[in-house]
């Protein structure tokens, strides 16, 4: 055996391995010779569903020439002996940036000074597209170069190839599959395009748009529609375009941040009949069933959060449960992804050093992945994913030597992968001709009296050790025992005589016995020899193979987090007996009366009903109202909620960033709010479309989604929009004159567009900002307009009539007291705050008794919270209408129920009590206007979201929880495991100013409360 490998060692002292024909001169003489090896009598591992014993390889040059049993050798190979060794395949990863140039993204932001440069289109040179997000023209094969030290990391954790990827911005190109072999750019590509490639992050980009989510899923949707045109058209040329409609018939991979981002990502694809690969960050887990909805298969990282060190209270207090729940469930993703039969790929990317990706993989099979699905997971599937499992992914005659030689089972702890096979070259991880040093070794140290013991014992080679001595001061200790091939250091601390660590530094000297010698130091600072001898063998207890346990684990949470329940409430009949009943109908407030919800509807309202088999709550003392509704908010959204880069944005939805797991969706529930218009921010003349949502707390987000309701868009005036403080570099427009003038412009526009639309044949292309615009002329979307000053609210509605479209509400509308005549001329409602002013300029004349005034005067008003902290007292809110004015209690509580519902065209299904509509109801503690009211339950749907004793248990049980998770972490940092500083992660809260630029990293942090 050791002939073999020492000619085996000889043959790769050559500097030309294999036969390989190239366009490159060589300077000196050619050597052409294939390089030919057997290794036999190993367990190959072909793929993983089929593994051979006693098996042989053949590789000639960089091909598998064959593989099986009792393969006859031919001449002319080298015969390797693998008896007791493994041959797997190396592993793929389908996502990686190596051999990538690093990006350099620019500082870019709106505000602080905000003297920078606008930049509107893109500055890239060339017959490009307009934003230099979208850059579909990269192709990874132009800019690929083999990275030496990158590759030898890879290798070393078993990867043999890769899908190397350039991460730059929103469309970005096309990927190229590398082996990680080190010879010349031209010899490593496996595939040169793979699959194009797109994210939700603009990247490098100087362009200003797009600044939040919802605009880079906008832009994206725009390009495709672009491409569509693009191809039928020849007016133009565009190199960007060009290459976007080129990429369409190849595999398409989508990196996204979070399983929400999964989901929009597959709204994208379901528009444009695409099917797209998601790489994700592996928190699918927390929304499964939403997932495999999908359809999709993923790439998922086996990046695991590391345990918070919280062994200070203090400190331990920033971590919230969404935290400590990721920490212990992330490794469960893997397994739960198999379970629901999702198909998915693993991979190293993100990890903070590829050694962990063993480890790491081995705690998702803790947790419940098989072996099978792993290997599978890591070889074959993604071999699929990019088109090359003719060439790699398995061990079969004709693909490419890729493989890796092993003592072990992959995935066994104790395993040592010796060599990675790449290309046919070979690569060492491990020496493989190592002599096995386990064992009992007498051990003599200069300047320590007595003999002692050194026991070597764990895996080949050695991972653990002890020392003993025997007399009168016996010591048992543990050792430290680090060997790098005959090289090795023992660390240990005898705890007596002498008192201290003695560190070992030496080398095997003999093979028989086996000797280790070299230099000693001791805790006194004296230096000497030391010599340890082979006595016997070490006595190992015998392991038993047993298949691990999953790790026992928490609840999952809906949502994943703080108050989210490990089950969902549910619907269910109920009769709310005795209460005071304010129907906001014409029987105005019932006394001793009855409410039954029924299957999700209202009933019937009136007294002694029957209860049947409803559940029954007695209503004595209480109150019961409407659920009330906000006009105006701005919770429960994702990564932006201004897309103020341009002076119109009608193409950006807030549907497309619901965010489902926002905690003020339950504290505002608490409050007794059921609906909400989630609207676009201020930042510019005409903003985004809205979403209206039920406050369903712990459904998915597109549960959340008020069905059948109507569309509405977000306009604004004032100190926002024109952004003159931004410096004289900022976006049109920076007066009030140029807001009229996008208007004017806009509607012009949209009505030229909606003309030639109609022609038939036409080749218009399809403008998703104008389709939104055209929707509000033929009133198919109705306009919300941010609003202060008296002046530009006259202005609009002069532009409006002009211009043929109307205004269905003037919202913050502070001066409305005095254009209301206006508006109830033309039908326009207001939806205003209760008393806020003299927070800036364009406020200064806002009275306390505005909402009063446009009430009398006939105008639908409605109070509304802009704010997440304001919209769980919403009731109070329009308490002072009261106060302010003395309007009537009734007309009072329909500012927050019934008005707004008018105004968002669905009062025919919620803001009163009355029989057939939505069961959206509030059962008060006190009359509901009164700052003394709880609201105790609180219904969507007939659901009880809000229950004031179940939140009650609900804390009780998170703090035991929480308690639980903490302890687990203190006995994980006791056991050795690195840990990180625990840090704060509020929430985002938005309301109409607040602008930022999206990144992937701001969405985490926002998910991860």
């Amino acid at each position: 055996m050791k002939k073999i490998l020492l000619a085996f060692v000889l043959v790769f002292s050559s500097t030309i391995l294999f036969a390989q024909q190239t366009t490159y001169p060589v300077n000196g003489s050619y050597d052409t010779r294939p390089g030919m090896f057997a290794f036999t009598n190993a367990t190959i591992v072909v793929n993983a569903n089929q593994t051979l014993t006693n098996a042989t390889l053949l590789i000639k040059g960089s091909t598998i020439q064959a593989v099986g049993s009792g393969l006859a050798v031919p001449k002319g190979y080298v015969v390797v002996d693998l008896k007791g060794k493994f041959v797997y395949p190396s592993l793929i990863d389908a996502f990686t940036s190596y051999g990538i140039p690093e990006v350099t993204v620019q500082g870019r932001g709106f505000a602080g000074g905000g003297q920078r440069q606008s930049i509107f289109v893109s500055t890239k040179k060339g017959a490009y597209g307009w934003n230099e997000s979208i850059r579909p023209e990269t192709q990874v094969k132009s800019i690929f170069t083999v990275d030496s030290k990158k590759a030898d990391d890879l290798r070393k954790a078993g990867f043999g190839s890769v899908n190397s990827i350039s991460r730059d911005g929103i469309a970005r190109g096309v990927s190229a599959a590398v082996t990680l072999n080190e010879g010349s750019d031209n010899n490593v590509f496996l595939k040169d395009q793979t699959a194009a490639n797109y994210s939700f992050n603009k990247g490098s980009s100087s362009n200003d748009y797009p600044t939040s989510l919802m605009g880079s899923i906008a832009l994206l949707r725009q390009t495709y529609y672009d491409a569509q045109w693009y191809g039928k058209q020849k007016e133009e040329y565009n190199i960007s375009l060009e290459e976007f409609g080129k990429q369409q018939t190849m595999p398409q991979i989508f990196e996204v941040d979070g399983w929400a981002n999964v989901l929009r990502a597959d709204k994208i694809a379901k528009e444009f009949g695409k099917q797209y690969i998601i790489k994700s960050t592996g928190d699918e887990y927390q929304r499964i069933k939403e997932v495999k909805a999908t359809g999709a298969s993923l790439i998922i990282p086996l990046v695991f959060p590391k345990a918070y060190d919280v062994e200070d209270p203090a400190e331990a207090r920033n971590i919230t449960l969404t935290q400590m729940k990721a920490w212990e469930m992330a490794p469960t993703n893997p397994a739960a992804l198999e379970k629901a039969g999702i198909k998915f790929a693993l991979t190293a990317f993100g990890l903070d050093n590829t050694r962990d990706f063993w480890g790491n993989i081995r705690t998702a099979i803790e947790n419940g992945l098989t072996e099978k699905q792993a290997l599978s997971s890591i070889t074959e599937i993604p071999a699929s994913f990019l088109g090359i499992s003719d060439k790699v992914g398995s061990l079969e005659k004709g693909k490419v030597a890729n493989f890796l030689i092993s003592s072990d089972n992959l995935f066994k702890k104790e395993n040592i992968i010796f060599e990675n096979w790449v290309q046919g070259k070979r690569y060492i991880v491990n020496k493989m001709d190592v002599s096995d040093v386990r064992g009992n070794y007498n051990l003599i140290v200069d300047g320590i009296s007595g003999g002692l013991l050194l026991k070597i014992t764990g895996t080949t080679g050695g991972s653990t050790a002890a020392i003993e001595r025997s007399g009168v001061d016996s010591v048992k200790t543990t050792a430290t025992f680090t060997r790098n091939g005959d090289w090795v250091s023992i660390n240990f601390n005898l705890k007596k005589n002498p008192k201290g660590d003695v560190r070992l530094s030496g080398y095997l000297t003999s093979a028989s016995p086996l000797t280790f010698k070299g230099e000693a130091a001791l805790p006194d600072g004296t230096f000497g020899k030391f010599t340890a001898t082979y006595k016997d063998a070490a006595k190992e207890m015998p392991k038993r193979d047993e298949p691990k346990p999953t790790l026992a684990v928490g609840t999952l949470l809906y949502p994943f987090g703080a108050f989210g329940n490990a089950e969902l409430p549910k619907q269910e009949s109920v009769l709310i007996k005795n209460a005071t009943v304010w129907t906001n109908e014409k029987e105005g407030v019932l006394q001793n009366a009855d409410v039954l919800l029924e299957n999700g509807k209202i009933k019937a309202v009136g007294k002694n009903l029957s209860a049947g088999s409803a559940k029954v709550i007695d209503g004595t003392g209480k109150h019961v109202t409407a659920g009330i509704i906000d006009e105006h908010s701005h919770i429960a959204g994702s990564g932006g909620i201004n897309e103020g880069a341009q002076s119109v944005s009608a193409e950006v939805r807030i549907s497309d960033i619901i965010n489902s797991e926002d905690v003020n969706i339950y504290r505002q529930l608490a409050g007794g709010v059921t609906t909400s218009q989630i609207l676009h921010g201020s930042a510019n003349p005409i903003g985004g479309q809205s979403q209206l949502i039920k406050l369903r707390w712990g459904k998915a987000p597109e549960e959340l989604k008020f069905a059948g309701s109507d569309g509405f868009i977000k306009f604004a005036l004032g100190e926002n929009v024109k952004q003159s403080n931004f410096g004289t570099g900022a976006r049109f427009p920076v007066t009030r004159m140029g807001v009229e003038q996008t208007f004017v412009d806009e509607f012009t526009r949209a009505k030229e567009y909606e003309k030639a639309m109609k022609v038939k044949g036409n080749s218009v292309r399809r403008d998703l900002e104008l389709d939104a615009i055209v929707e509000i002329l033929n009133n198919k979307r109705f306009i919300t307009c941010h609003s202060y000053v008296q002046s530009e609210i006259n202005m609009l509605i002069h532009v409006a009539d002009s211009l043929g479209f109307k205004i269905n509400t003037f919202t913050h509308i502070l001066e409305g007291y005095k254009v209301a005549d206006k508006m109830k001329a033309h039908g326009i409602a207001g939806s205003t705050f209760s008393d806020w002013w003299a927070y800036k300029n364009e406020v200064a004349e806002a009275i306390p008794f505005n909402g009063k005034i446009m009430h009398n005067v006939g105008v639908t008003t409605a109070f509304n919270s802009d704010d997440a902290e304001m919209a769980r007292h919403l009731n109070q809110e329009a308490g002072k209408a009261i106060l302010y004015g003395g309007v009537p209690e009734e007309d009072a509580l329909k500012f927050v129920t019934l008005n707004p519902a008018r105004m968002l065209h669905i009062d025919d299904k919620v803001g009163s009590l009355k029989p057939g509509k939505d069961a959206d109801v509030v059962i008060w503690s006190a009359a509901p206007l009164s700052i003394y009211a709880k609201a105790e339950k609180t219904f969507v749907d007939g659901i009880a979201y809000w229950d004031m004793e179940k939140d009650a248990i609900t804390i009780k049980t998170q703090q035991a929880e929480k308690a639980r998770l903490i302890q687990k972490m203190l006995d994980s940092k006791s056991s050795g495991v690195r840990t990180q500083r625990p840090f704060g992660n509020a929430p985002r809260l938005y309301n109409c100013e607040t602008l930022e630029e999206y990144s992937a990293e701001l969405n985490e942090k926002e998910h991860a409360n």
